[in-house]
């Protein structure tokens, strides 16, 4: 059977920010796990993400984080793992024991400040909760949002140049 005859046709990209938290690039998958290599390890054998590039370092409060990330066609995957303080939002819905990685947030890309400013606003309006959020000056901004009725948090990023470079060079398994 020959892919192409059966490629999905699919609608065009259609963003509008401020206007549905959906309504941003959605263009992340990220899993929080305790057990950073025997992730890395997992998701090479048997989901066919072989390559990461990683991003570790001491949190502001003093805990320690471990982020990697690759893509896989239009899809970045990213897994974390942290320990101590500062490190909580990534360690929701993890055993104490045993290995785990489950599901922690589908990430959304916001390209321009104008829409940045419109998912702030609508953060505002809906009353959402902001669990946790970085700033590092040339790199990126980002916000993880409480959704408890879906069972995992958003995350939206606006990169900076850093970010992007970050971002763009990341394996494409």
């Amino acid at each position: 059977m020959d892919q192409a005859e059966n490629a999905l046709n699919r609608p065009a990209q259609n963003y509008a920010p401020g206007d549905g938290l959906a309504r941003n690039d959605h263009f992340q998958i990220a899993f929080n796990t305790n057990d950073m290599d025997k992730a890395v390890a997992l998701f090479a054998a048997r989901y066919g993400i072989k390559e990461f590039r990683q991003l570790a370092g001491p949190t502001a409060s003093g805990g320690k984080i471990r982020m990697e990330i690759g893509w896989a066609g239009g899809v970045m995957y990213e897994l974390i793992w942290g320990e101590g303080p500062g490190t909580e939002v990534f360690r929701v819905g993890l055993p104490e024991s045993g290995f785990a990685i489950r599901p922690h947030h589908l990430g959304y890309h916001v390209p321009t400040q104008a829409g940045w400013d419109a998912v702030l606003a609508e953060l505002e309006r809906g009353g959402q909760k902001i669990v946790h959020q970085t700033h590092v000056p040339g790199f990126l901004r980002a916000i993880i949002v409480e959704q408890p009725e879906l069972g995992i948090f958003l995350e939206y990023i606006f990169p900076e140049a850093g970010g992007i470079q970050f971002f763009e060079t990341a394996p494409s398994n």
